[in-house]
Parts: structure tokens; C-alpha cells; sequence
């Protein structure tokens, strides 16, 4: 009877610690937690983790390659998440791979994302801290949603009242059935075609003028395209302002000389100013012409006599005989 009880103690704990262990292997199991897989440690940081916890999938190009081992504070604006990748993946996440939350499905559980980036980088390692990416916050984007949807219905209200207001406007609707207005709009068009057709005629008579002043042969075409004209004429003006600027400074230097002698005349003591101004020096001057014309008539009588002279007789021939030889 007492080996009976012995044997049924050591059956139920055996019992118990088979459904112990059973229910563990199932836990992780379903926590995906490779337990019993080869493995490796790589880590990421968030400021905002949206609910990620230890247990949640890890997936690189939608394939699942690990489980979220754990999630903890850094900092008051920090936390780092550690991963738990399969060791299949070691040839495959790079340094450079960027992590964010996601989520399974719609409205699933949250997992982990690696994506691939096409710059070259060596392989990630054993406890690598990979760079993330700032996660989608749904609530935010639930909270923008509403404030549309209700800047939406405003505006719909808003659209509702403008229709019955136009419904109930019979000004409008007059003259939406007036067709004199038709009309006169067809008339303006009309009227606009017209004058777009004359706009383009004068356009293409302007290029006329311009191909005619671009290729022409007459002296204005010469004039606008002719290099060596437009640097003979440049010359040419260049010139005459030189020669206006010589003629302003010799009327300049003129006008100075006038001057001087208008002042030597009015004013001065020299010859000219007693020549033209005194008229005792112009009685002396016409005596002085007299003496000197007497003087000359006495001179040349006496020539005449000393040539007729019989001392001087002979000189003057011998010198008029010289002459004519």
C-alpha cells in the first residue's frame, strides 16, 4: 500500500512537470522566440516605440527572421530595442539597413521592419546598432484625419448653403436664360478673332522689315549690319569733335587776342596805341613821310648831277655798260 502511494506521487509529479514543460515549449513557440536557433543580437533606437514589445516579429522583406528579445529606456527621450536575428540573415543585413515599426496588417500586432538600403556597407555584426527610421503615428494620423473630415463637412455645409442660394436667385437665372448675352459674347469673340488676325499680320510684316534689314542691300540694312560703316562713321564722328573742340579753342585763343590788342589799343603805352590814338605822334609821322620824300627827290637830283658830272662820267657808263652785259 505505501509503494502504491510512492509510485502515484512520482507519477503525478512527473505528469506535472511534463505539462509544465509543455506549456513553456508551446509559450515559445508562439512567442517565435528561436529558442533553440542559432542566433544573434543586433539593436536599434526609437524615440517612440508605439507599443513594440519583447516577442514581436522581425521581418526583412517580408520574410520573418527574428523576434524583439527587448525594449528599454535609454534615456527619457530614448529606448533601444534588441532583436534576436536568425543567423541565416548574417550575409544579409548590412550596416547601413534601416529599421522601423510597422505593423501586422491593418490593425495587427507591431513588428519590426529592416529594409535594405542599395549603398554599399560591410555586414552587420553581434550587438551592431542599426539606424532607424522615425515610425508612422497612427494616432496622428487619426487625429489629421478627423480634422479633415471636419474641415471637409464644414466646407460641404458651406458648398449646400451656396447652391440653395443660387437655387433661390432669380437675378441669376435671368440672366443665365437671357440670349442677348450669348450673343454678345459671340460678338466679342468675333470681334477678338478679328483683331487677333490683324495682330498677326502686323507681326509678320514686322519680320518682313526685319528680314528686309537683316538681308537687305539698300543703305539702311548697310548701315545696321556693315561693321566697317558703323567703325567708319563712329570714326568719322569722332573727328569732328575733335575738330569742333581744335575750332572752340583757336576762337578761344582769338577772342583772348582781340582782346589784348582792343586793350593795348584803349589802354596802352606802347607804338600802336600812340599810333592809333595820338594824333600829334600821326602829324609827326606825316612830316617825318614828308622830310623823307623831300629827302628822296634831293637824293636822286643829285645822283643825276654827279652822273652827268665829267669826274663821274665814266664810272657810270663803264657800270651801265656792266649792267647790260
Amino acid at each position: 500500500m505505501k509503494n502504491n502511494s510512492t509510485d502515484n506521487i512520482k507519477l503525478g509529479v512527473f505528469v506535472l512537470g511534463a505539462l509544465f514543460f509543455l506549456i513553456l515549449l508551446l509559450y515559445m513557440i508562439g512567442k517565435n522566440s528561436n529558442m533553440f536557433g542559432d542566433n544573434y543580437i543586433l539593436k536599434t533606437r526609437f524615440e517612440n516605440v508605439q507599443g513594440l514589445k519583447a516577442g514581436n516579429n522581425i521581418r526583412y522583406a517580408g520574410i520573418d527572421i527574428g523576434t524583439v528579445k527587448s525594449v528599454y529606456f535609454i534615456n527619457d527621450t530614448m529606448m533601444e530595442v534588441k532583436m534576436v536575428i536568425d543567423k541565416k540573415a548574417k550575409n544579409i543585413i548590412k550596416k547601413n539597413a534601416l529599421v522601423y515599426i510597422g505593423t501586422d496588417g491593418l490593425v495587427g500586432n507591431k513588428l519590426v521592419n529592416i529594409l535594405a538600403v542599395k549603398a554599399d556597407a560591410p555586414y552587420a555584426v553581434e550587438n551592431d546598432i542599426l539606424p532607424s527610421k522615425k515610425p508612422v503615428d497612427t494616432d496622428e494620423m487619426m487625429r489629421t484625419l478627423s480634422k479633415t473630415n471636419n474641415q471637409v463637412s464644414k466646407i460641404a455645409e458651406d458648398f449646400s448653403i451656396t447652391i440653395n442660394k443660387l437655387n433661390n436667385s432669380k437675378g441669376l437665372w435671368q440672366l443665365l436664360n437671357d440670349h442677348t448675352i450669348a450673343d454678345n459674347i459671340s460678338n466679342a469673340s468675333i470681334q477678338v478673332n478679328k483683331s487677333s488676325y490683324k495682330i498677326n499680320e502686323i507681326a509678320n510684316k514686322i519680320n518682313d522689315i526685319a528680314d528686309v534689314l537683316k538681308n537687305g542691300n539698300g543703305t539702311l540694312p548697310k548701315l545696321i549690319n556693315d561693321k566697317n560703316l558703323a567703325d567708319s562713321l563712329t570714326a568719322a564722328i569722332n573727328n569732328f569733335k575733335t575738330a569742333a573742340y581744335e575750332i572752340t579753342e583757336a576762337g578761344k585763343e582769338i577772342n583772348h587776342s582781340v582782346a589784348l590788342i582792343s586793350k593795348e589799343v584803349n589802354d596802352g603805352k606802347g607804338s600802336i596805341h600812340a599810333i592809333l590814338k595820338d594824333t600829334s605822334v600821326t602829324i609827326l609821322l606825316e612830316k617825318s613821310m614828308e622830310n623823307i620824300e623831300t629827302g628822296s627827290k634831293g637824293f636822286s637830283d643829285n645822283m643825276d648831277a654827279l652822273k652827268h658830272s665829267f669826274l663821274f662820267r665814266g664810272y657810270f657808263r663803264r657800270l651801265e655798260k656792266r649792267n647790260k652785259q
